[in-house]
């Protein structure tokens, strides 16, 4: 099972995915929260655009791989975009698996993709 969202609203307290099946043993949940520092200096947020419709179906082709590849059961993603106040969240990832060994890699290894493929970029830093 996937599921890949790209919003404008506030993924922090997103009710989370109900699981689809028994086999399951491991459930890890990341969530990437904006800092209040950037370069040192304090900010408020920071601003994300993305390249619409083609941002969405690169984090469904990664999330694809990441099942075949680590044998995972679940993943589940949600990448906010627009204004993002320091101390919230940009993305939300669930990853479900019968171990918890493929959830960790299957995690490390997504977030990663995401960061180098998927075209949602930082555009600017909301100062005070």
């Amino acid at each position: 099972m996937i599921s890949v969202e790209i919003t404008d609203s506030s993924v922090d307290d997103r009710d989370f995915w109900p699981s689809e099946g028994s086999g399951v043993g491991a459930e890890l949940v990341f969530k990437g929260v904006v800092r209040a520092i950037e370069k040192g200096q304090p900010i408020r947020g920071l601003v994300y655009e993305y390249y619409d419709g083609m941002a969405q179906s690169e984090m469904e082709r990664i999330a694809r791989l990441a099942i075949q590849r680590f044998g995972i059961t679940e993943l589940h993603c949600v990448h906010r975009v627009g204004t993002i106040p320091a101390g919230k969240a940009a993305i939300v990832v669930l990853i479900r698996s019968k171990h918890r060994e493929e959830a960790f890699s299957a995690m490390s290894w997504f977030m990663n993709e995401v960061k180098r493929t998927v075209p949602i970029w930082k555009i600017a830093t909301v100062t005070w």
